[in-house]
Protein backbone atom coordinates (compact mmCIF):
# COMPACT_ATOMS: atom_id res chain seq x y z
CA UNK A 1 0.00 0.00 0.00
CA UNK A 2 1.23 3.49 -0.88
CA UNK A 3 0.11 6.90 0.32
CA UNK A 4 -1.08 8.57 -2.86
CA UNK A 5 -2.59 11.91 -3.77
CA UNK A 6 -4.80 12.79 -6.73
CA UNK A 7 -5.63 16.32 -7.90
CA UNK A 8 -8.26 16.63 -10.63
CA UNK A 9 -11.08 14.13 -10.24
CA UNK A 10 -12.84 14.55 -13.57
CA UNK A 11 -14.18 11.85 -15.89
CA UNK A 12 -10.85 10.02 -16.22
CA UNK A 13 -9.11 11.22 -13.06
CA UNK A 14 -11.89 10.01 -10.79
CA UNK A 15 -11.92 6.56 -12.34
CA UNK A 16 -8.13 6.30 -12.11
CA UNK A 17 -8.31 7.27 -8.45
CA UNK A 18 -10.93 4.56 -7.92
CA UNK A 19 -8.63 1.95 -9.49
CA UNK A 20 -5.87 3.02 -7.10
CA UNK A 21 -8.21 2.61 -4.13
CA UNK A 22 -9.34 -0.78 -5.42
CA UNK A 23 -5.66 -1.80 -5.67
CA UNK A 24 -5.33 -1.20 -1.93
CA UNK A 25 -3.64 2.20 -1.94
CA UNK A 26 -4.56 5.09 0.34
CA UNK A 27 -5.64 8.10 -1.74
CA UNK A 28 -6.08 11.72 -0.69
CA UNK A 29 -7.93 13.70 -3.34
CA UNK A 30 -8.79 17.22 -4.37
CA UNK A 31 -11.13 18.56 -7.05
CA UNK A 32 -12.13 22.13 -7.72
CA UNK A 33 -15.78 21.12 -7.35
CA UNK A 34 -15.98 18.87 -4.31
CA UNK A 35 -19.51 17.66 -5.02
CA UNK A 36 -18.33 15.93 -8.20
CA UNK A 37 -15.93 13.86 -6.10
CA UNK A 38 -18.42 12.91 -3.39
CA UNK A 39 -18.88 9.40 -4.78
CA UNK A 40 -15.11 8.86 -4.42
CA UNK A 41 -15.14 10.18 -0.86
CA UNK A 42 -17.92 7.70 -0.17
CA UNK A 43 -15.68 5.01 -1.71
CA UNK A 44 -12.77 5.81 0.62
CA UNK A 45 -10.86 8.76 -0.80
CA UNK A 46 -9.68 11.17 1.90
CA UNK A 47 -10.40 14.81 1.10
CA UNK A 48 -7.59 17.37 0.86
CA UNK A 49 -8.60 21.01 1.25
CA UNK A 50 -6.09 22.17 -1.39
CA UNK A 51 -3.55 20.68 -3.82
CA UNK A 52 -0.77 21.52 -1.34
CA UNK A 53 -2.53 19.50 1.37
CA UNK A 54 -2.79 16.52 -0.99
CA UNK A 55 0.92 16.67 -1.88
CA UNK A 56 1.91 17.01 1.79
CA UNK A 57 -0.07 13.89 2.68
CA UNK A 58 1.21 11.74 -0.18
CA UNK A 59 4.46 10.08 -1.18
CA UNK A 60 3.31 10.07 -4.80
CA UNK A 61 0.93 12.77 -6.05
CA UNK A 62 -0.98 12.58 -9.32
CA UNK A 63 -2.71 15.35 -11.22
CA UNK A 64 -5.00 15.17 -14.24
CA UNK A 65 -6.48 18.47 -15.36
CA UNK A 66 -7.90 19.95 -18.56
CA UNK A 67 -5.09 22.10 -19.96
CA UNK A 68 -1.82 23.96 -19.34
CA UNK A 69 -3.53 26.83 -17.55
CA UNK A 70 -5.34 24.47 -15.19
CA UNK A 71 -2.08 22.65 -14.47
CA UNK A 72 -0.33 25.89 -13.57
CA UNK A 73 -3.26 26.77 -11.30
CA UNK A 74 -3.10 23.54 -9.28
CA UNK A 75 0.69 23.23 -9.26
CA UNK A 76 1.93 26.70 -8.42
CA UNK A 77 1.17 29.26 -5.73
CA UNK A 78 1.03 28.95 -1.94
CA UNK A 79 -1.66 26.25 -2.07
CA UNK A 80 -0.28 24.45 -5.12
CA UNK A 81 1.19 20.97 -5.44
CA UNK A 82 4.75 22.33 -5.58
CA UNK A 83 4.32 23.89 -2.15
CA UNK A 84 3.54 20.45 -0.69
CA UNK A 85 6.44 18.57 -2.25
CA UNK A 86 9.72 17.69 -0.56
CA UNK A 87 12.76 15.41 -0.92
CA UNK A 88 11.99 11.85 -2.00
CA UNK A 89 8.47 12.56 -3.21
CA UNK A 90 7.23 11.93 -6.75
CA UNK A 91 4.79 14.09 -8.67
CA UNK A 92 3.09 12.46 -11.68
CA UNK A 93 1.12 14.68 -14.03
CA UNK A 94 -1.24 12.81 -16.37
CA UNK A 95 -2.60 15.90 -18.15
CA UNK A 96 -2.14 16.63 -21.85
CA UNK A 97 -0.42 20.01 -21.80
CA UNK A 98 2.35 22.01 -23.45
CA UNK A 99 5.59 19.97 -23.37
CA UNK A 100 7.56 23.16 -22.62
CA UNK A 101 5.30 23.96 -19.65
CA UNK A 102 5.66 20.39 -18.38
CA UNK A 103 9.46 20.60 -18.53
CA UNK A 104 9.44 23.96 -16.73
CA UNK A 105 7.28 22.50 -13.97
CA UNK A 106 9.62 19.49 -13.71
CA UNK A 107 12.51 21.88 -13.07
CA UNK A 108 10.54 23.44 -10.22
CA UNK A 109 9.81 20.02 -8.77
CA UNK A 110 13.50 19.10 -8.94
CA UNK A 111 14.35 22.27 -7.04
CA UNK A 112 12.16 20.95 -4.20
CA UNK A 113 14.20 17.73 -4.10
CA UNK A 114 11.37 15.71 -5.64
CA UNK A 115 10.96 14.00 -9.03
CA UNK A 116 8.34 14.73 -11.66
CA UNK A 117 7.03 12.40 -14.33
CA UNK A 118 4.70 13.34 -17.17
CA UNK A 119 2.52 10.27 -17.65
CA UNK A 120 -0.47 10.81 -19.94
CA UNK A 121 -2.59 7.79 -20.83
CA UNK A 122 -3.72 6.30 -24.11
CA UNK A 123 -7.27 5.04 -23.95
CA UNK A 124 -10.71 6.00 -22.79
CA UNK A 125 -13.13 5.31 -19.98
CA UNK A 126 -13.88 1.96 -21.62
CA UNK A 127 -10.24 0.84 -21.90
CA UNK A 128 -9.56 2.01 -18.34
CA UNK A 129 -12.48 0.02 -16.95
CA UNK A 130 -11.40 -3.01 -18.98
CA UNK A 131 -7.90 -2.75 -17.49
CA UNK A 132 -6.30 -2.13 -20.89
CA UNK A 133 -5.10 1.46 -20.50
CA UNK A 134 -1.54 2.19 -21.62
CA UNK A 135 0.66 4.85 -20.05
CA UNK A 136 3.59 6.73 -21.59
CA UNK A 137 6.07 8.23 -19.14
CA UNK A 138 8.67 11.00 -19.37
CA UNK A 139 11.27 11.59 -16.66
CA UNK A 140 14.35 10.10 -15.04
CA UNK A 141 14.69 6.33 -15.23
CA UNK A 142 15.04 5.81 -11.48
CA UNK A 143 11.84 7.74 -10.75
CA UNK A 144 9.97 5.83 -13.46
CA UNK A 145 10.99 2.50 -11.94
CA UNK A 146 9.95 3.63 -8.44
CA UNK A 147 6.54 4.64 -9.78
CA UNK A 148 6.05 1.71 -12.16
CA UNK A 149 4.21 -0.63 -9.72
CA UNK A 150 1.72 2.12 -8.91
CA UNK A 151 1.27 3.04 -12.56
CA UNK A 152 0.62 -0.61 -13.40
CA UNK A 153 -2.32 -0.56 -11.03
CA UNK A 154 -3.83 1.96 -13.49
CA UNK A 155 -2.88 0.22 -16.73
CA UNK A 156 -0.73 -2.81 -17.61
CA UNK A 157 1.41 -1.16 -20.30
CA UNK A 158 3.87 1.46 -18.98
CA UNK A 159 6.43 2.75 -21.50
CA UNK A 160 9.29 5.07 -20.59
CA UNK A 161 9.68 7.25 -23.69
CA UNK A 162 12.50 9.52 -22.50
CA UNK A 163 13.18 12.66 -20.42
CA UNK A 164 10.59 15.06 -19.00
CA UNK A 165 8.15 16.42 -21.57
CA UNK A 166 8.52 13.65 -24.12
CA UNK A 167 5.58 11.60 -22.86
CA UNK A 168 3.36 14.66 -23.34
CA UNK A 169 4.76 15.04 -26.86
CA UNK A 170 3.98 11.37 -27.52
CA UNK A 171 0.45 11.83 -26.20
CA UNK A 172 -0.13 14.80 -28.51
CA UNK A 173 1.17 12.73 -31.43
CA UNK A 174 -1.29 9.99 -30.46
CA UNK A 175 -4.35 12.16 -29.97
CA UNK A 176 -4.15 13.92 -33.31
CA UNK A 177 -4.71 10.53 -34.92
CA UNK A 178 -7.83 9.90 -32.83
CA UNK A 179 -9.56 12.98 -34.21
CA UNK A 180 -8.37 12.38 -37.77
CA UNK A 181 -9.60 8.77 -37.64
CA UNK A 182 -12.97 9.85 -36.29
CA UNK A 183 -13.44 12.36 -39.08
CA UNK A 184 -12.49 9.80 -41.76
CA UNK A 185 -14.87 7.26 -40.20
CA UNK A 186 -17.65 9.85 -40.26
CA UNK A 187 -16.98 10.58 -43.94
CA UNK A 188 -17.29 6.87 -44.75
CA UNK A 189 -20.54 6.46 -42.81
CA UNK A 190 -22.11 9.51 -44.45
CA UNK A 191 -21.01 8.53 -47.95
CA UNK A 192 -22.62 5.12 -47.44
CA UNK A 193 -25.76 6.62 -45.91
CA UNK A 194 -26.33 9.12 -48.72
CA UNK A 195 -25.84 6.28 -51.19
CA UNK A 196 -28.85 4.53 -49.65
CA UNK A 197 -27.32 2.30 -46.96
CA UNK A 198 -28.82 2.49 -43.47
CA UNK A 199 -26.52 4.28 -41.05
CA UNK A 200 -26.55 1.41 -38.55
CA UNK A 201 -25.63 -1.02 -41.32
CA UNK A 202 -22.76 1.16 -42.49
CA UNK A 203 -21.47 1.40 -38.93
CA UNK A 204 -21.71 -2.37 -38.48
CA UNK A 205 -19.77 -3.04 -41.69
CA UNK A 206 -17.04 -0.52 -40.89
CA UNK A 207 -16.64 -1.76 -37.30
CA UNK A 208 -15.97 -5.22 -38.69
CA UNK A 209 -13.62 -4.09 -41.44
CA UNK A 210 -9.87 -3.53 -41.66
CA UNK A 211 -10.28 0.17 -40.75
CA UNK A 212 -11.67 -0.61 -37.29
CA UNK A 213 -8.91 0.51 -34.94
CA UNK A 214 -9.51 0.00 -31.19
CA UNK A 215 -10.62 3.64 -30.96
CA UNK A 216 -13.06 3.28 -33.85
CA UNK A 217 -14.46 0.08 -32.31
CA UNK A 218 -15.46 1.80 -29.07
CA UNK A 219 -16.25 5.28 -30.39
CA UNK A 220 -17.74 4.47 -33.78
CA UNK A 221 -21.13 3.51 -32.28
CA UNK A 222 -21.37 7.07 -30.93
CA UNK A 223 -22.46 8.21 -34.41
CA UNK A 224 -25.66 6.29 -33.67
CA UNK A 225 -26.04 7.50 -30.08
CA UNK A 226 -23.85 9.85 -28.07
CA UNK A 227 -22.95 8.75 -24.52
CA UNK A 228 -24.80 10.43 -21.65
CA UNK A 229 -21.48 11.86 -20.45
CA UNK A 230 -18.82 12.87 -22.98
CA UNK A 231 -15.70 10.75 -22.60
CA UNK A 232 -13.59 13.41 -24.31
CA UNK A 233 -15.42 16.44 -25.61
CA UNK A 234 -14.91 18.63 -28.68
CA UNK A 235 -13.25 21.41 -26.66
CA UNK A 236 -10.72 19.02 -25.12
CA UNK A 237 -9.89 17.43 -28.44
CA UNK A 238 -9.39 20.79 -30.11
CA UNK A 239 -7.05 21.78 -27.29
CA UNK A 240 -4.93 18.74 -28.13
CA UNK A 241 -4.98 19.42 -31.86
CA UNK A 242 -3.88 22.99 -31.28
CA UNK A 243 -0.99 21.64 -29.18
CA UNK A 244 -0.15 19.30 -32.06
CA UNK A 245 -0.21 22.08 -34.65
CA UNK A 246 2.05 24.23 -32.47
CA UNK A 247 4.45 21.34 -31.92
CA UNK A 248 4.41 20.63 -35.65
CA UNK A 249 5.34 24.25 -36.35
CA UNK A 250 8.18 24.07 -33.84
CA UNK A 251 9.52 20.80 -35.27
CA UNK A 252 8.90 21.65 -38.95
CA UNK A 253 6.51 18.72 -39.38
CA UNK A 254 3.57 19.45 -41.70
CA UNK A 255 0.28 18.17 -40.29
CA UNK A 256 -2.26 18.60 -43.11
CA UNK A 257 -4.91 16.13 -41.91
CA UNK A 258 -4.62 17.54 -38.38
CA UNK A 259 -5.18 21.05 -39.70
CA UNK A 260 -8.26 20.00 -41.68
CA UNK A 261 -9.69 18.11 -38.69
CA UNK A 262 -9.06 21.11 -36.46
CA UNK A 263 -11.23 23.22 -38.77
CA UNK A 264 -14.01 20.66 -38.46
CA UNK A 265 -13.72 20.86 -34.68
CA UNK A 266 -14.19 24.63 -34.96
CA UNK A 267 -17.25 23.96 -37.12
CA UNK A 268 -18.63 21.60 -34.49
CA UNK A 269 -18.13 24.22 -31.79
CA UNK A 270 -19.92 26.82 -33.92
CA UNK A 271 -22.85 24.39 -34.18
CA UNK A 272 -23.14 24.17 -30.39
CA UNK A 273 -21.49 20.75 -30.04
CA UNK A 274 -18.52 21.82 -27.89
CA UNK A 275 -19.49 19.75 -24.85
CA UNK A 276 -20.35 16.59 -26.76
CA UNK A 277 -17.90 13.74 -27.19
CA UNK A 278 -15.62 14.46 -30.15
CA UNK A 279 -17.50 11.75 -32.07
CA UNK A 280 -19.86 14.70 -32.66
CA UNK A 281 -17.58 15.48 -35.60
CA UNK A 282 -20.07 13.19 -37.35
CA UNK A 283 -22.98 15.49 -36.47
CA UNK A 284 -21.16 18.53 -37.83
CA UNK A 285 -20.28 16.76 -41.07
CA UNK A 286 -23.79 15.32 -41.38
CA UNK A 287 -25.32 18.78 -41.14
CA UNK A 288 -22.95 20.04 -43.81
CA UNK A 289 -23.98 17.06 -45.98
CA UNK A 290 -27.68 17.75 -45.46
CA UNK A 291 -28.22 14.54 -43.50
CA UNK A 292 -30.59 14.60 -40.52
CA UNK A 293 -29.56 13.01 -37.19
Amino acid sequence: MANLGFVGLGVMGSRIAKRLIDAGHSVTGYNRTKSKAQWLIDAGVKWGAAPRVVAEAADVTFSMVTNTEALEAVARGPDGILAGLGPGKIYIDMSTVSPAASRALAAGVKAKGADMLDAPVSGSVATLEEGKLSIMVGGEHAAVERARPILQAIGPKVTHVGPNGLAVSMKIATNLSLAVQMLAFSEGVLLAEKSGIARATAVEVLLNSVIASPMIKYRGPFVLQQPDEAWFDINMMQKDLLLALELGRQQDVPLPTTAATNEMLTTARAMGLAKKDFAALFEALAEMAGVKK
